[in-house]
């Protein structure tokens, strides 16, 4: 061939990578577009509230124009992370009892014997449910968005006004122990501080053993003003081992004992001139957390944690009158408990309002009324005005105080509303300001006229005065409360609405990529097929109409949310529909081959391995009653089946290995690649075995075993995963090939690729590893036959598009299958620590995300080209072949790639592979 000629082809292979870098650009552009109208944003305002800060006194009674007084002089915060409500609460509030309830004894009888001064709270958390989001919004008083827009964006330390900065300014004294994500948050602001490195899941006692050491000690000390003490373990065993474990009951014991201490510790320290004399103690969870320990959604599992306060020194009895008695009922020992509900939203500002200090600026919560009832000082016949009443008992004193620090509350959440209008590029609605406004200005005209009649000295009707006492200090307060929740309601809907704009330009996008890629296809389609075999492209027609309708279907369901939340089992069912449609087709031509009913089979197993013991759905490591597994246990024994179970996923394994060897010594036939690629994958697997055998019983007693097996062995996999894509990359750039066609070179670098992927996948799915690799092996054996005999039946040179979409839908169902969910709470953060067990960002994060996509991404993807070649063999000698075989696996992924057009990051992801693996095979 004349170098001109030669240059042009070169041309030719080289144009479709560059139409997919395109293709790529074109869904970044649309996906920016569409998540800059869709995640949630809000303004992050740099203000700080000033102890010098008031209501101007035209807007407010005198009786308001200053932030609260204090009424307890020290806090004690007990953050246990990930604390379900159902730790907390008495069993007998479910309508099933569970083995980790009843466990925290200690907080279920102090609340039960201790009406007046201890209760449990069901608090509710606003999504998204991660401790970072949780913690900053606990602090800020704000709710959490997936965007937080201002100056310090992707810095980790806060800078908007917050509970912290405001007990530092106003010479508070903080000691921090236990979870170093607040010093992350808060760098400057402790006196003492005691962090320790919170994420390693696999760690359930370093960080808690540390807070033990220095919480009780430290309670003895006067140098501090509010102590924080969180506690990780609950979180981390709800993360490895799920709530229905061993560890789990364990950690809330060890809780129980540990409460215990801190409780009798205040008590014997709260007499008259007592260190803790006027103490608060509140132990809380930040999230709750799914059955398999997960967190980060909205669902009630996740958002729904408890609080428990108490004081030890018993304020009087009218608080009664204060606390809610609508959810009450008796524990296991017969006593009555009630169980009170407040939003976290208002935990800052009932912090700031106890302790005495400005609210922060941002804050929109409400002092919760029963949580502020509960200190003692609160009780105190001391107004912040100067008009004080002295005629009244302790409830009217308490609700006079509790309206005044509502009257401040209301005008700094409306300081608020003012400053973030005028300054937010999206703003709040005007008819909604304008209430707000009408509503803030009704409950502030009212406040004078309540403070004359409350303490109103005339003569007149005894009985009419008390009676007009009893109702309008309520409603005063019902005035402000009215006002506060609208606002929070107010905020909840605009910081959820979406820039329609900017989403639908992005759709629109998105929608002509696709269509771009549609046709792109049939210019394909026209390249591949030869001039003689015209006249039966027409039988490609139907499965490329056939092919898209599916695609179409799927990306319909998205529209959904029940759709959404059952991706795994429509994909399932889309791909169930594929497969009896191309078993009917061959039954009508009298073709039946044994490939379509070993498909559908596969297809039937895969959707019970989506729905019972290996979706994310339940807990991952428990088996339930209805588990299959616990059926089989039930007829072999027990033990027998517990060993079963540790043993034959190494037998999978060795299966597994054996495939891979055969097709290596088929698939590769330059001799040092052969044995480097063998070599290293057998010790791979023979890793992998170690590791697995470090974790069982059968091999606790072997010191080898455990110390290569837990660490090394996992290393020494992602090490030679790491080296053969090196070699490969080398051999790519570097190696002859002129020697050899086009399909046997692209057969040895897609071969080298999978084998140097597929291990480091295996080990960090765990001992489903093997079984899901069988299926993957058996359902990419399925199609590639059946697009062998669909090729010599038709003459067809092109790929079969429906081919192309099971294997698509087949990386669907095995992401679910595997334990995935498309949620903060389903990524599996243990597989992120497998050889590892200190933290650093980029090397967990990349294990996280090879885990999360490398059975529904990384393997299907880089894997195609076998669907592409399977009709052309090494002995053809025809130069147009090498044309006809890259388009065709253009044309292959060019029909993958739409099938995550609504999958955001997993498009991105596939156009970037698409791109890599179309210049690494061209």
């Amino acid at each position: 061939m004349s170098p001109p000629a030669s240059h042009r082809r070169r041309s030719r292979l080289l144009r479709w990578p560059l139409v997919f870098v395109a293709i790529l650009a074109f869904h970044s552009l649309a996906v920016y577009l569409f998540t800059r109208g869709f995640l949630l944003t809000r303004t992050e305002l740099d203000l700080h509230s000033s102890r010098d800060d008031h209501p101007p006194q035209g807007d407010v009674s005198a009786a308001c124009t200053s932030w609260p007084p204090p009424a307890v002089d020290r806090l004690v915060i007990v953050v246990l992370d990930a604390l379900r409500f159902d730790f907390v609460a008495p069993s007998t509030f479910f309508p099933e009892k569970h083995p980790w309830m009843d466990k925290l004894q200690v907080l279920q009888k102090l609340a039960a014997n201790e009406k007046t001064s201890a209760r449990i709270f069901k608090a509710l958390a606003d999504p998204p449910t991660t401790s970072l989001q949780r913690l900053k919004a606990l602090t800020t008083g704000g709710l959490p968005t997936f965007i937080d827009v201002g100056n310090s964006f992707g810095a980790p330390a806060i800078v908007e006004d917050n509970i912290m900065h405001q007990l530092v300014k106003n010479g508070k004294r903080v000691v921090m122990m236990g979870d170093d994500t607040w010093i992350q948050l808060y760098p400057e602001h402790f006196n003492k501080s005691f962090p320790y490195p919170s994420f390693n899941v696999k760690d359930l006692d370093t960080v808690d053993n540390g807070v033990i050491e220095h919480l009780l000690p430290s309670l003895h000390n006067n140098d501090w003003d509010v102590l924080i003490a969180h506690f990780l373990g609950v979180d981390h065993a709800g993360h490895i081992f799920g709530v229905d474990s061993t560890p789990m009951i364990q950690k809330l014991e060890q809780y129980n004992k540990i409460l215990e201490g801190v409780i009798d510790t205040l008590r014997s320290l709260s007499k008259p001139g007592g260190t803790h004399e006027n103490t608060l103690l509140l132990v809380m969870g930040d999230h709750g957390q799914t059955l398999n320990g997960d967190h980060g959604g909205g669902t009630a599992e996740e958002v729904e944690t408890s609080l428990f306060a108490w004081s030890p020194k018993t304020p009087p009895d009218a608080v009664l009158s204060v606390l809610d008695h609508s959810s009450c009922n008796v524990d296991q020992h017969g006593e009555e408990v009630c169980i009170s509900t407040m939003h976290q939203l208002d935990f800052a500002a009932t912090i700031s309002a106890l302790l005495g200090i400005p609210f922060p600026f941002g804050s929109i919560g409400r002092v919760n009324p029963e949580l502020y009832a509960l200190s003692t000082g609160t009780w105190v016949n001391q107004t912040m005005g100067t008009d004080a009443c002295t005629s009244q008992n302790d409830l009217e004193a308490w609700m006079r105080r509790y309206a005044e620090v509502l009257c401040v509350n209301c005008w700094q959440v409306k300081r608020y509303i003012d400053q973030y209008s005028a300054t937010s590029v999206i703003g709040f609605p005007s008819e909604d300001l304008q209430h707000i406004t009408n509503l803030y200005s009704r409950a502030q005209a009212n406040w004078s006229a309540s403070l004359r009649f409350t303490c109103s000295s005339e003569t007149g009707s005894q009985d009419k005065l008390e009676e007009g006492k009893r109702s309008v200090l309520p409603q005063q307060i019902d005035a402000y409360t009215d006002f506060l929740k609208t606002f929070a309601k107010l905020a909840r809907s605009a910081w959820t609405e979406f820039d329609l704009w900017s989403m639908g330009i992005g759709l629109l996008l998105m929608i002509l990529s696709v269509i771009i890629q549609a046709y792109t296809l049939v210019k394909l389609n026209t390249i591949c097929q030869p001039s003689d075999q015209k006249s039966a492209s027409s039988s490609i027609i139907g499965k490329l109409v056939f092919a898209f309708a599916l695609v179409a279907i799927r990306a319909a369901s998205f529209l959904s949310n029940s759709y959404i939340l059952a991706e795994g089992r429509v994909a399932n069912f889309l791909l169930a529909t594929s497969c009896i449609t191309s078993m009917w087709h061959s039954m009508v031509k009298g073709k039946f081959s044994i490939e379509n009913f070993v498909f559908l089979f596969l297809n039937i197993f895969t959707r019970f391995g989506i729905d019972i013991g290996m979706s994310k759905q339940s807990p991952a490591p428990a088996i339930t009653k209805d588990h299959s597994v616990n059926a089989i246990c039930k007829i072999f024994g027990v033990s027998s089946c517990n060993i079963l179970l540790e043993i034959f996923p190494s037998i999978s394994l060795a299966f597994v290995a054996y495939i891979i060897l055969k097709f290596l010594s088929h698939a590769i036939c330059q001799r040092f690649l052969k044995y480097f690629v063998s070599c290293g994958t057998m010790v791979s697997y023979v890793s992998i075995a170690f590791h697995w055998a470090s974790e069982t019983t059968l091999f606790s007693h072997a010191g080898i075993v455990q110390g290569f097996g837990r660490s090394l062995a996992p290393r020494f996999v992602y090490a030679i995963g790491g080296l053969s894509l090196a070699i490969s990359a080398l051999y790519r750039i570097f190696s002859p090939s002129d020697h050899l066609k086009m399909n046997k070179r692209i057969t040895i670098l897609a071969a080298v690729m999978i084998c140097s992927w597929s291990p480091t996948i295996l080990v960090l799915l765990g001992k489903q590893g093997p079984f899901v690799a069988l299926i993957c092996m058996t359902g990419a054996w399925c199609i590639i036959k059946l697009q062998q005999k669909c090729r010599r039946d038709s003459g067809l040179s092109v790929a079969d598009p429906v081919s192309v979409i099971q294997w698509s839908f087949l990386a669907v169902c095995l992401f679910y299958l595997t334990g995935h969910w498309c949620t903060f709470d389903g990524l599996r953060y243990g597989a992120a620590f497998i050889g590892f067990d200190h933290f650093h960002i980029i090397r967990q994060g990349l294990l996280l995300s090879i885990d999360t996509f490398g059975v529904s991404h990384i393997l299907p993807i880089l894997s195609l080209p076998f669907i592409a070649m399977v009709s052309y063999n090494s002995t053809s000698k025809d130069d147009r072949l090498k044309n006809v075989i890259l388009n065709n696996i253009t044309q292959v992924w060019g029909l993958f790639a739409p099938k995550y057009v609504f999958d955001v990051i997993g498009l991105l992801l596939t156009d970037l592979l698409i791109c890599l693996a179309s210049f690494y095979y061209s």
